[in-house]
């Protein structure tokens, strides 16, 4: 029978087949179906007819053993005139690719992430509405183009598609401007990856990432870390967006009793200050409490990680947009804008492009701010604080920082030793922090060994307080309710590790550290390696084994003069 040989034939490309004749009569189907369908029966039984006219390529829907078919009409002439039921199970996306292909399509089409497809011929076979309004092009006269030819490049090889399938290896956070409307590049920040299958790569795809809405994220994300910390600080005289004062700044050493104290004086003069200090010496900590100790406290303290945020967004988070400056842009104001008359503080600032830091040493010299895209200027009322973990001598050498930056962002600046330098407030945090776990976990711990406690006045602590505080609080959780002693035993095994090795490799060394000795030892065995360096401060600073800030609060500390 040819109702069953064309039925049969069908059957490998579709989820069910039903064979009608002109008067809609079933002559066969599937033999999963044929609990519903007898032959001979109308398909009335299962399609009202009344509104369906059976055209080639209509579209029905229908019910059959309680799945959900798309059947689709074809119309097949042969020794006699066949109507062909096409199904398609909406139901079951897992054992259907079509269907899965088909939602993962919709689902392309609605995220706001650009994705770009191209097969091994350099085809462009996927471009989205998304990558449509990032780029400006018509994605149907895209699609089907080499990407040489629909981007207007003339060498294939600078394809980096090409270069994605040809190593198999992905291309990472990308910006750049492959397409340009009306003169004007169209700049992305996109990652490539490749598709493989079988070991060989057969296709590679682009994501493309929608600038304003990361932009509007990290606008939000700001704010709420605002209202968080007041929420969680719980203090009734802070409503700002800071967590901090001077009162909060824990220690006992003269050194840091002094850099207080030049700290309270600088705040109480609204100038832009540079706060140095290697990471885990409470820069931010500082810069807060300068900025309630100001007479700008009521104003807004708007703090950013300039390390933290992509280099191709740096820029419209400082200084705002307007719309229509790139593909998404709105009017947008930034971080300088936001903060007001009260603080912006520039967490990070070494990290900061070399390319980007003309434009804010002239806002920070002209006191004005342009939005990216516009022509207009808006004064600037804020304070600027900046931090940086680097010596920024060091970086103006290396040619990270601009010198004249520099001097924008540090009218004055505070310099914080590292913890390995306060020997006092080594052995103050860690009783301090002592304290503050066995409140927190509701514990009871013994004293410390004696082994223990010397190894930790010994140790550098390159990630000075917070490191500490990690250290303590880990060692609190370990200790047991039967140990006499908090001892080497309970460090995180890490940590032991590290302090070990270093001790190790001081008795090794057997040098007299610089922090033990006397004042006035430290004086004159700074004087000698000063004339013994030619007052070379970079030198002389290596030679005692401190930081330039560090030797350079010494000089002025003792009065020594060249």
């Amino acid at each position: 029978m040819f109702a069953e040989s064309i039925g049969k034939l069908m059957e490998g490309f579709v989820d069910g087949i039903i064979v009608l004749n002109e008067e809609l009569e079933v002559l066969w189907h599937n033999e999963s179906l044929a609990f519903e369908l007898d032959i001979g029966c109308h398909i009335s039984k299962i399609i009202p007819c009344k509104n369906v006219k059976f055209e080639e390529s209509e579209i029905l829907s229908v019910t059959l053993m309680g799945k959900d078919f798309a059947a689709k009409v074809k119309h097949f002439h042969a020794d006699d005139h066949y109507i062909l039921l096409c199904l398609e199970d909406r139901t079951n996306l897992i054992d259907n690719p079509k269907m899965r292909s088909y939602c993962l399509e919709k689902i392309i089409e609605v995220i706001d992430e650009g994705v770009m497809m191209s097969n091994p011929n350099g085809e462009i076979i996927l471009y989205n509405l998304a990558q449509e309004k990032m780029e400006g092009l018509n994605r149907q006269e895209v699609i089907g183009k080499t990407l040489w030819n629909a981007y207007n490049y003339n060498n294939p090889q600078n394809s980096e598609h090409k270069h994605t399938f040809k190593t198999g290896k992905p291309i990472f956070s990308r910006y750049r401007a492959h397409s340009k409307i009306d003169g004007v590049p169209k700049y992305v920040n996109y990652s490539t990856y490749p598709i493989q299958k079988d070991g060989e790569t057969i296709a590679v795809f682009s994501l493309s990432t929608n600038e304003s809405k990361l932009k509007d994220r990290l606008h939000r994300t700001i704010e709420q870390k605002r209202h968080i910390t007041n929420i969680e600080k719980d203090r009734t005289d802070i409503h700002n967006g800071t967590t901090f004062t001077f009162d909060d700044i824990k220690g006992n050493s003269f050194a840091l009793k002094k850099i207080i104290q030049e700290a309270q004086n600088i705040a109480l003069h609204n100038t832009d200050v540079l706060i140095v200090g290697e990471t885990g010496t409470g820069k931010e900590l500082f810069a807060q409490s300068l900025h309630n100790h100001s007479p700008r406290a009521k104003g807004p303290f708007v703090a950013i990680n300039c390390a933290a945020i992509p280099e191709n967004l740096l820029e419209s988070t400082l200084f705002g947009t307007v719309k229509g400056a790139f593909t998404g842009a709105t009017n947008q104001i930034g971080l300088f804008e936001y903060a007001k008359d009260g603080t912006l503080f520039l967490d990070e600032i070494n990290s900061i492009p070399i390319t980007l830091q003309s434009k804010l040493m002239r806002v920070l010299q002209e006191r004005f701010v342009r939005r990216v895209g516009s022509n207009e200027v808006t004064p600037v009322e804020c304070t600027v604080i900046s931090a940086s973990n680097e010596d920024p001598e060091q970086l103006i050498e290396e040619g990270k920082m601009r010198l004249d930056l520099f001097y924008r962002i540090a009218h004055t600046s505070i310099y914080i030793p590292p913890l390995r330098e306060r020997t006092e407030d080594i052995q103050f945090f860690i009783d301090h922090f002592i304290d503050v776990y066995q409140t927190k976990f509701s514990k009871s711990v013994p004293k410390m060994s004696k082994e223990l406690h010397s190894t930790l006045l010994q140790y550098k602590w390159p990630g000075n307080t917070r490191e500490l505080e990690h250290l303590i609080e880990n060692v609190i959780i370990r200790v047991g309710e039967t140990d006499r002693f908090i001892d080497i035993e309970h460090l995180p095994a890490y940590m032991r590790r590290k302090i070990l090795i270093e001790k190790q490799e001081q008795e090794i060394t057997n040098k007299t550290p610089f922090k033990s000795l006397f004042a006035a030892s430290q004086e004159h065995y700074i004087q000698t390696t000063l004339e013994q360096a030619d007052w070379n401060i970079s030198k002389a600073a290596r030679k005692l084994g401190i930081t330039r800030q560090s030797l350079q609060y010494h000089i002025k500390k003792h009065g020594l003069v060249r």
